[in-house]
């Protein structure tokens, strides 16, 4: 094994929290690691609560900006994880109240290049929709109907594959409103989307 496959073994070992404490320390190298680990997750999470991949980049981008810039506020009581997409929703949040206040918000911002959405429901699975843009837009249209405090959990959960007790710190909700927020998306989901899972 050569120096750079061994570099690459090593990345792969070391824990979020051990790189968030070495940034800390100075190592920009570990910063570098954190945004190519979390980079695609983030944009995929903020675009599916925006509808647009622009601002999703843009808030991304302001996400590893806050990161770089406050790095020294994170404490290990929290997973990393939880603490990135704390902040990443936050400026979601804020970025669709500007949005809602300027009256810019359109449907007609979906990006049919992105991976289709998947939900993780023994009733509604991934495997019961078809791989197409079409059905991306349409699944893309029927989260973008939910209000923002089920659209921002049910992404976390069923998108990004948080646990409901990590997606309670991310929000900042008691673990039973984020559970029955979750349910009440999903039936919202499965209502608007039954045309895609019915039998042939």
């Amino acid at each position: 094994m050569n120096d750079i496959e061994s570099e690459v073994k090593l990345d792969k070992e070391v824990s979020d929290e051990q790189l968030i404490k070495r940034f800390q320390n100075g190592d920009n190298y570990a910063f570098d690691l954190l945004v190519k680990r979390y980079k695609e997750p983030l944009l995929n999470f903020v675009f599916r609560f925006l509808g647009n991949h622009t601002d999703a980049e843009d808030v991304v981008q302001e996400t590893f900006y806050r990161l770089y810039k406050n790095k020294h506020y994170y404490r290990e009581i929290a997973k990393f994880s939880t603490w990135i997409y704390t902040i990443a929703g936050n400026l979601a949040k804020t970025e669709l109240r500007r949005r809602n206040r300027r009256k810019l918000f359109s449907i007609s911002h979906y990006m049919s290049t992105e991976k289709d959405y998947d939900i993780a429901d023994t009733e509604f699975g991934p495997d019961t929709l078809t791989n197409s843009d079409i059905t991306d837009k349409i699944i893309q249209d029927a989260i973008d109907k939910l209000s923002p405090k089920f659209k921002e959990v049910i992404i976390l959960r069923d998108i990004q594959g948080f646990s409901y007790e990590e997606i309670a710190e991310i929000v900042h909700i008691p673990l039973g409103t984020v559970k029955s927020r979750v349910n009440r998306a999903r039936l919202r989901l499965q209502k608007d989307l039954k045309d895609l899972v019915e039998e042939p």
